[in-house]
């Protein structure tokens, strides 16, 4: 049997598998090569939502106030959304395995640096640098597995990313709560370090770099054409950091109300268009935005994009509906997130096998993985402030059910047009697509929930008036319950008017939150025309030739 998986190994993925540069490598199963790289992945993607409860302990801990640990995040995403787009560059400029290896002993150095920081300065350096590390991760990982399996197996590799992405994200509130309140917010970060060391040892030992890809560099090298594009990682840095601090914190700052965060966004706009224009003529690109000329890459990308807008604006939004009007704690909320990733745990490799089998096509499954995402963001817009955790639960699910059958075919769909030497530039696009989505659906439903509830307040008091006849009623029946407990006449009343007040602002802000889960169905069902713009393929077929 296990020369019969080697000669599989051989058979199928010679061409462009790491390990077919020799016998040794070839036995090497793929597996193993994936759960490698996906152990790294899945701690950067943690990092993203782990420190976010453990804020108001390190404001303590290093005696700053609370606005201030908050850039504790920003500096990460940012530094996050400068490296990801750049990734496939370095990957070439430098070797895809040996750059992916500097990138784990960045990012458990510098989380060592995090967890032993004395000052928030030194933290928010280090968190940087973290962010530069964990940034060149998940494309890169990306790629290694669009590589190490063929076309035709590629589905179950992607199901194995779906888990990673989807699942650290939302355990990521829960666990750092779990950490914070049983240990120190410092074990936050540490706990990165035993990973991060297995990681590089098992990447060191299972991962190579393709001999195509080896080949490929060789020949650009010799060239003369690859050189570092100077210009282009200017104006992309710029672009990217502008535009997440933007989105990051234009809410905090009342957005276009703020001159800062009005030259923010100008600079970004003025930086990305000078950085697709000059992307476009330079011969070796940081990004090759000319890869969005092929149909159903592009399309793909819009999918990943609106992908990161549902799952990070929900796994946002549901812990704050929950601390806010229902009074969960931090963990208990984070619980709420967890049916979810197990649903998606559970049926990701199921969509992976309904796909390599030829059972049902990847248009199809995303077809039913829209309807369901909508149905699922229609179900939580009709919740009310008698909701409980089962029903938040059983929608988490269903959302979970839909993003299970989402990821892999969308995947699939992405690298189903381009050559081989394509997929490393084609997985720095894909995830930044995913990472503005997340960013711009996080900044969306922080900015609409309180717009929204302002006009849902504003449009109650039209109609409510304060002399209405209902109302004071039962302010008078409330503060005379209260007065035959002992409050004063004064009191009373006083408590009485601020019940009913907290009440409205209660029901207002849930309406706010409600009108997100909507934006975000309606958004997500319009993209069933795109899927039918999709051109077909088969699946597991030859993909075009390479140069």
């Amino acid at each position: 049997m296990a020369q019969t998986a080697v000669l599989e190994r051989n058979e199928t993925l010679a061409p462009t598998s790491p390990g077919s540069a020799s016998p040794k490598r070839a036995a090497i199963n793929p597996w193993i090569i994936a759960l490698t790289v996906t152990l790294a992945t899945f701690m950067e993607l943690l990092d993203t939502s782990i420190a976010n409860v453990s804020l108001p302990y390190i404001a303590g801990g290093l005696g700053r106030s609370f606005d201030e640990v908050t850039w504790i995040l920003t500096t990460y995403l940012v530094a996050n959304a400068v490296i990801l787009p750049m990734s496939a560059f370095f990957s070439r400029m430098f070797g895809r395995k040996r750059y992916y290896m500097a990138c784990v002993a960045l990012f458990t150095a510098t989380s060592f640096f995090c967890g032993i920081a004395p000052s928030l300065n030194i933290l928010l350096i280090s968190r940087i640098l973290q962010g530069i590390g964990g940034g060149g991760l998940a494309p890169v990982e990306q790629a290694i597995l669009v590589d190490t399996f063929s076309p035709a197996k590629r589905a179950s590799a992607f199901a194995l990313y779906t888990v990673a992405i989807v699942t650290a994200p939302a355990i990521g509130p829960v666990l750092g709560g779990w950490i914070t309140d049983n240990y120190n917010w410092r074990w936050v970060f540490l706990i990165n370090i035993p990973i991060g060391l297995l990681s590089l040892y098992l990447t060191n030992r299972f991962v190579h770099d393709p001999p195509a890809f080896e080949a490929e560099r060789k020949s650009l090298r010799a060239a003369g054409k690859l050189k570092i594009d100077s210009f282009g990682i200017l104006l992309v840095g710029v672009a990217s950091a502008t535009l997440e601090l933007v989105l990051d914190r234009g809410q905090i700052d009342d957005w276009f109300g703020s001159p800062i965060i009005s030259w923010m966004l100008v600079v970004s706009i003025a930086a990305w268009v000078g950085a697709v224009f000059w992307e476009l003529h330079h011969p070796d690109p940081i990004i090759d935005l000319r890869l969005l000329a092929n149909r159903n890459f592009s399309i793909a990308s819009a999918f990943y994009f609106v992908f990161g807008v549902g799952l990070f604006a929900t796994t946002t939004m549901i812990p704050q509906v929950l601390q806010s009007l229902y009074g969960y704690r931090a963990i208990d909320a984070g619980l709420v997130l967890g049916p979810g990733a197990f649903v998606i745990t559970l049926l990701a490799p199921v969509a992976a096998q309904l796909i390599q089998r030829g059972i049902l096509h990847p248009k199809v499954l995303l077809l039913f993985s829209l309807c369901v995402v909508f149905a699922s963001m229609m179900s939580y817009s009709h919740f009310t402030l008698q909701t409980d955790y089962n029903h938040y639960a059983w929608a988490r699910a269903l959302q979970g059910l839909g993003y299970a059958f989402f990821f892999v075919p969308i995947s699939v769909i992405s690298y189903s047009q381009l050559r081989p030497d394509q997929n490393n530039r084609a997985s720095s696009l894909t995830n930044l697509a995913r990472n503005w989505g997340g960013s711009f659906g996080i900044a969306l439903v922080t900015t609409m929930s309180e717009r929204r509830q302002d006009l849902h307040q504003s449009r109650t008091g039209d109609t409510l008036s304060a002399n209405s006849g209902s109302l004071q009623q039962s302010i008078r029946d409330t503060a005379n319950y209260l007065a035959a407990h002992g409050y004063s006449q004064a009191d009373s009343v006083r408590a009485a008017t601020l019940h009913y007040y907290n009440q409205l602002e209660q029901q207002t802000r849930l309406l706010g939150f409600m009108d997100c889960f909507h934006a975000i169905g309606w958004l997500t069902i319009a993209m069933i025309p795109a899927v039918l713009l999709i051109r077909t393929f088969r699946v597991g077929g030859k993909v075009p030739a390479g140069h």
